[in-house]
């Protein structure tokens, strides 16, 4: 009974601390109706992971037990698979912007002082960017090099601490600390050269838990992502892509009478509330085949041109060293579909 009551009082507790800050900031009196470019840093809302994006993200109520769960619930890494996990990602997105992705983390002891991560996060922008000016010519516009100025080389950066641990064998937070960058490249003011730095930087936080029922395998979780202050650029203030989400995931076949080392299908839900979008719900499913592979495929709405995303797995032990390797597809409307490829290394 006692430890029912610190489980209960520990939640109620979270909900209090996280939910009120979101909803603050989601709900602020700045927000209109129509909830569009309110937000910057839009690259910490890529996902990068393979095995993430091939379920459209449902991954809040999702026990990763791995070091990529920073990206999505830190939570989910307080059961760390054995003593350190890495994960690397690589995402082809649109207009030829590539996202670049790596984790680690450790379990220290046998896991009573929790589990301690490392994130990082960089785009590659390109560099095909083509700076210009405002001029009174035909075009309307001077580009940089007939200036001899060079064009602008934007950048981005996100440095995360994480820590998670698993406060009973059902209940689990996890929070990240993470440095973010953005450096738009100096922009030209005028013909004579003057340039003005375009870079702003801050600390943001993510904060989650996730709960174990004990009815089978049904996991309830929530988090909340890029929660900072606000931020200025020249003149113009925004803020972070806030986001609050809550999850449920489940392995169905627990309900089933199904050897689950032969098959396994996980099915996930997650309700998302960002700052600068309307509420979507995502939903991934994952069947597993002997163990090691997986075939995967999810669907958020609403959407503006994203579709349903696809994906499948390859993972194996090997005298106590765990590898997988995960491909995902997304279908991007009129823009170039997205590719991701992601690789996972546990011992």
């Amino acid at each position: 009974m006692s430890n029912l009551c610190y489980k209960s009082l520990t939640f109620a507790a979270l909900l209090l601390l996280i939910v009120p800050a979101a909803h603050a900031q989601i709900d602020s009196e700045d927000v209109g109706t129509e909830k569009l470019a309110q937000t910057s840093f839009k690259f910490l809302e890529i996902s990068t992971d393979a095995y993430a994006a091939s379920l459209s993200d449902a991954m809040t109520a999702t026990e990763l037990r791995s070091s990529v769960a920073m990206f999505y619930n830190p939570a989910g890494m307080a059961r760390l698979d054995g003593r350190f996990s890495a994960s690397f990602g690589w995402t082809g997105w649109i207009a030829d912007i590539n996202y670049n992705a790596a984790t680690a983390a450790f379990k220290p002891m046998d896991g009573r002082y929790g589990v301690f991560g490392l994130s990082l996060l960089f785009p590659d922008y390109g560099d095909d960017i083509i700076g210009t000016i405002v001029a009174p010519n035909e075009q309307g516009y001077v580009e940089y090099s007939e200036l001899g100025l060079s064009n602008p080389s934007p950048s981005a950066l996100s440095v995360g601490l994480g820590y998670a641990i698993a406060l009973t064998d059902r209940f689990s937070v996890g929070a990240n600390a993470k440095y973010v960058s953005q450096d738009l490249g100096d922009a030209v003011l005028s013909s004579d050269g003057t340039t003005e730095g375009n870079e702003v930087s801050t600390v943001a936080f993510d904060f989650g838990v996730l709960y174990k029922t004990g009815f089978r395998s049904l996991n309830l979780a929530m988090n909340v992502r890029n929660f900072s202050q606000e931020l200025t650029y020249v003149n113009e203030n925004f803020e972070l892509p806030l986001t609050f989400n809550v999850g449920v995931a489940m392995n169905m076949t627990d309900l089933m009478n199904v050897d689950q080392n032969v098959h396994s299908f996980r099915l996930a839900v997650d309700a998302k509330r960002p700052r600068d979008f309307d509420e979507q719900l995502k939903i991934g499913g994952e069947y597993t085949l002997m163990n090691i592979l997986s075939l995967r495929a999810g669907y958020s709405f609403p959407t503006d041109e994203q579709g349903i995303s696809l994906g499948a797995g390859l993972q194996h032990k090997f005298s106590g060293i765990g590898l997988g390797i995960n491909y995902a597809y997304t279908s991007f409307g009129v823009f170039s579909d997205v590719q991701r490829i992601g690789a996972h290394l546990s011992f």
